[in-house]
């Protein structure tokens, strides 16, 4: 049936239009990304500045490449976060201090480059459209690429998340 006998349909019926549909996939298809990441090491305060930030990741089938883009912008920004700042402070009663926006410290548009996304299309043979996640995948990589490029500017090897300031400091002053 197409879309306009359809309407005509519901309009003479006064039906709901309820559409279902199946998909069974043998298995999930993979996820693959990679992250690379340029940054700048503060020496006096720890700060670190993200130059420059690319993320290739197969998405499988494109269908929307703006959107696919999106998606992977902000899983890295997200990431970025957990690498650099987001963290929970507890006061010695177990009472969280940062438990609102105000406190709780997120990436801006301030802390994050613009990031490069490289989509890389190899279709999903287990999909009909061939598409692969998105969104998920792109949260991962940050902290490990940021901790890698810190290593590369300091020397020094952060295993704690987040690398805050005052954490890569005390490290770097204990190095």
């Amino acid at each position: 049936m197409t879309f306009q006998e359809m309407a005509a349909h519901t309009e003479s019926s006064g039906d709901s239009i309820v559409g279902r549909g199946t998909s069974s996939h043998e298995e999930p298809g993979g996820a693959f990304a990679t992250h690379v990441v340029d940054v700048e090491v503060d020496p006096d305060t720890g700060k670190v500045t993200i130059l420059r930030y690319t993320a290739a990741q197969d998405c499988g089938t494109a269908i929307h490449p703006a959107y696919v883009e999106g998606q992977i912008q902000g899983g890295v920004v997200q990431g970025i976060g957990w690498a650099l700042n987001e963290e929970y402070y507890y006061n010695e009663d177990g009472v969280m201090e940062n438990s609102s926006f105000l406190d709780y410290r997120i990436p801006t548009c301030l802390d994050v480059p613009m990031i490069e996304p490289i989509i890389v299309e190899v279709p999903n043979p287990g999909h009909p459209f061939g598409v692969r996640g998105v969104g998920e995948v792109p949260i991962v990589p940050p902290p490990a690429a940021i901790a890698n490029a810190i290593y590369r500017a300091t020397g020094v090897r952060m295993t704690v998340l987040p690398m805050s300031p005052p954490k890569l400091m005390h490290e770097m002053l204990n190095k």
